[in-house]
């Protein structure tokens, strides 16, 4: 079989080192297309291969038509909006991720932000510490539990709230130590930092709007390392407008980023480019997950990681 590792944000070298060893020791081939540019360079490279690993590149319709012999393609990551599932199952074609190999990554970062934004972007002014002030998750996966249990060590409460997870089964995260919250309205009124670590869906698409936001203290600070389209950004600003030390932190850059910027330059931070799984560690971590479930797929069928 043939396997492409197609990424226009490249993966760290000792991953696609990792990802090729294991690919080729299975018996199969090798290929890879790194930083492309132009979507006629996927069309191109897909056409006889058999599966495909990718990140958050986007995989279309177009791209599935492209590619006769597809079997499967790995989202070598936790989400995976950024496929057309619909096009896959019509097609035949196993969408899987690799959930929990980015969370550690992912929320290191979210922990950094807040930091960060705490300390005024370390301006040398006063800032604010973490310990002792809430923190409510919004949803409660392989990421936020990671965030939680680095939280409990600056000795923050912790709720959470998920609302696809029952009350039983959040009481059974005892390990993380937090609290259990109702609704996202009682996470929201109960938290000074808010989270957000829930998959894009048409359910969860613009959940957090002005309404919920208003349940937050006067200070909250709003963190979103998961997708853009879970805010509605004019209601965020509103609520910036209203409260002036209201804060958003964003790893993913919303469509108002020079809006954002001009109008709260002190109390809006994002990173110029989604960041979350960007370390050596994250990278290899994945990758390899990816190309393991490629050869586990193809040598007895096994599609645990399903997600079409």
């Amino acid at each position: 079989m043939k396997v492409l590792l197609a990424t226009s944000k490249p993966f760290a070298l000792q991953a696609v080192a990792g990802i090729q060893d294991i690919i080729e020791t299975a018996g199969h081939t090798f290929v890879k297309l790194e930083s492309y540019t132009d979507k006629s360079q996927i069309l191109e490279a897909v056409k006889d291969v058999s599966a495909v690993i990718i990140r958050s590149d986007i995989i279309d319709k177009n791209i599935i038509d492209a590619a006769p012999d597809l079997k499967v393609i790995v989202r070598a990551g936790a989400g995976y909006d950024n496929v057309d599932l619909a096009a896959a199952t019509a097609s035949g074609v196993c969408v899987m991720n690799t959930p929990g190999q980015n969370a550690n990554a992912v929320a290191e970062l979210v922990i950094g932000m807040m930091i960060y934004m705490q300390r005024n972007q370390f301006d040398g002014t006063v800032g604010r510490e973490l310990s002792e002030r809430r923190l409510g998750l919004y949803a409660f996966g392989n990421v936020a539990k990671m965030v939680a249990k680095i939280a409990r060590g600056f000795s923050m409460p912790v709720y959470a709230y998920s609302p696809t997870l029952t009350h039983d089964d959040l009481r059974k995260e005892g390990e993380y130590g937090v609290i259990e919250a109702y609704s996202s309205k009682e996470l929201f009124e109960n938290s000074n930092f808010v989270s957000l670590h829930m998959p894009l869906l048409e359910e969860t698409r613009y959940c957090v709007d002005y309404e919920l936001l208003s349940y937050m203290s006067e200070d909250g600070v709003l963190i979103n390392s998961a997708r853009k389209e879970l805010v509605v950004e004019d209601d965020i600003i509103r609520i910036m407008e209203e409260r002036p030390l209201f804060q958003y932190i964003t790893d993913v850059m919303p469509d108002k980023h020079d809006e954002f910027v001009s109008k709260f330059p002190e109390r809006y931070f994002s990173t110029p480019k989604k960041s979350g799984a960007q370390t050596t560690d994250a990278n290899i971590n994945a990758g390899l997950a990816a190309a393991e479930q490629i050869v586990a797929f193809f040598k007895r069928g096994d599609d645990r990681y399903r997600v079409n």
